[in-house]
């Protein structure tokens, strides 16, 4: 055995699983923590302000401030190959609604609905009880609009959720 380390190898077995929200069109085809220079400049460029220093300085999005426009601020300005500007989507984020959401304690609240430009989250009504919310997952672009306004915190996006 030499007395070389293979760091590659090191970094394969060193890495935890990484459920963080990196911002749209990241390519899939690279391991966004090898490539990134945690720069910044992403961060900087972000219209709405959603890309924020995450976990080992890392960017990472936060739906609480606001939504993705999809404006490729970030992508033009990284110096790196991270992204793909031509991706479509930009990213496999769908909303997710939980028992959170006031409709289930008998409230009226149709604030995701009235957010959602594409149209995504509908209701269904209900005799003797609000209307419930769902998602259509075809519809849904994952841009985030529906999190920061709904006052129970039921909606989230979550890394993985593709269906």
């Amino acid at each position: 055995m030499g007395d070389s380390i293979n760091l590659g190898r090191r970094r394969l077995f060193g890495r935890k699983a990484d459920n963080a929200i990196r911002p749209p069109f990241v390519r899939e085809d690279t391991e966004f923590t090898d490539i990134c220079t945690r720069c910044d400049k992403c961060i900087k460029a972000c219209e709405t302000g959603i890309l924020f220093r995450g976990d080992g300085g890392f960017p990472e999005v936060n739906f609480t401030q606001g939504e993705c426009t999809f404006c490729h601020a970030c992508v033009d300005v990284c110096p790196e190959p991270l992204f793909d500007k031509l991706k479509s989507p930009p990213w496999t984020l769908k909303a997710q609604i939980s028992d959170a959401c006031l409709t289930q304690q008998g409230i009226w609240c149709q604030s995701c609905r009235d957010i959602c430009e594409p149209g995504a989250i509908k209701f269904t009504p209900a005799v003797g009880k609000p209307p419930s919310p769902h998602v259509d997952l075809d519809a849904c672009t994952g841009c985030g609009a529906c999190v920061a306004p709904c006052p129970s915190h039921a909606i989230s996006l979550p890394p993985g959720n593709t269906a």
